[in-house]
């Protein structure tokens, strides 16, 4: 079996994914330290103990995901949920690896960057091929359709290709075409979204708030899902790592109906 060093995957995803430009709300990488070599890959968004179990069912020796652990303001005790999570990953040597705010911006393998494939979303670049992007960060991306559709119709296609119907804000009888988006709990960035004059703006979720001021602002506004929207860049990135190195990965996808 292939295998490669943790060290080294890790490093290479650290400097792939550009870690140290974000200031983010949880470590980035190498959360926790299993096996000094990895044949076995798993994938996901969440380091559940569901995906947990998958993963050790599969005998993986590695878990990669874009919600791992750690997280700010959360209670730091290894207590119920956290101790169970934990002591599986610790007894059976699992690696946990983790990217967050990375994992969105990436300009190939990020969860925004393949929302945009998934919805047919032209992505607006500079002359220099980079996407464009407002907000913090630059984490909004902007694009636009090859044709003008109504929000009705763009509703349609976020579900089918999402396989999860979207909360929709706004007149559906209006023409969609330029796309403002952030995968996963980035409502509270519809102000970059009015501030680039899009059409629409699309996240996984949404805030009591977000309904004014999508309507206030003459703005449509999609909820998609947390899960459903940023279910595609750990299958990228996983998909680029088992080219890279040749090891053996899966994603496995756990539905989250939020």
């Amino acid at each position: 079996m292939t295998q490669v060093s943790t060290a080294e995957l890790a490093s290479w995803l650290n400097s792939t994914l550009e870690v140290a430009r974000f200031k983010d709300y949880c470590p980035n990488g190498l959360q926790v330290e299993g096996k000094p070599y990895i044949g076995k890959l798993v994938t996901g968004v969440t380091a559940s103990l569901a995906l947990i179990d998958a993963a050790i069912a599969r005998q993986a020796d590695a878990i990669l995901v874009h919600h791992g652990w750690f997280w700010k303001n959360e209670n730091p005790c290894i207590v119920g949920t956290r101790k169970t999570r934990i002591e599986r990953v610790l007894s059976h040597q699992l690696n946990l690896l983790g990217y967050h705010l990375p994992l969105d911006a990436h300009p190939e393998f990020g969860n925004n960057a393949q929302l945009a494939r998934q919805l047919g979303i032209e992505i607006l670049r500079d002359e220099n091929g980079v996407a464009q992007t407002c907000g913090p960060d630059g984490l909004v991306w902007l694009g636009e359709l090859a044709t003008p559709v109504s929000l009705e119709t763009f509703g349609l296609t976020v579900c089918n290709n999402l396989h999860r119907e979207p909360l929709i804000v706004g007149d559906l009888q209006r023409k969609i075409r330029r796309i403002a988006w952030c995968t996963g709990g980035a409502q509270g960035f519809i102000d970059a979204a009015i501030s680039a004059q899009a059409d629409l703006y699309i996240s996984g979720e949404a805030s009591e708030q977000t309904f004014h001021s999508a309507q206030e602002n003459n703005i449509a506004f999609m909820a998609a899902g947390h899960h459903a929207t940023e279910r595609y860049g750990a299958k990228a990135l996983g998909e680029e790592i088992a080219r890279q190195f040749g090891i053996d990965v899966e994603f496995i996808d756990l539905d989250n109906p939020i």
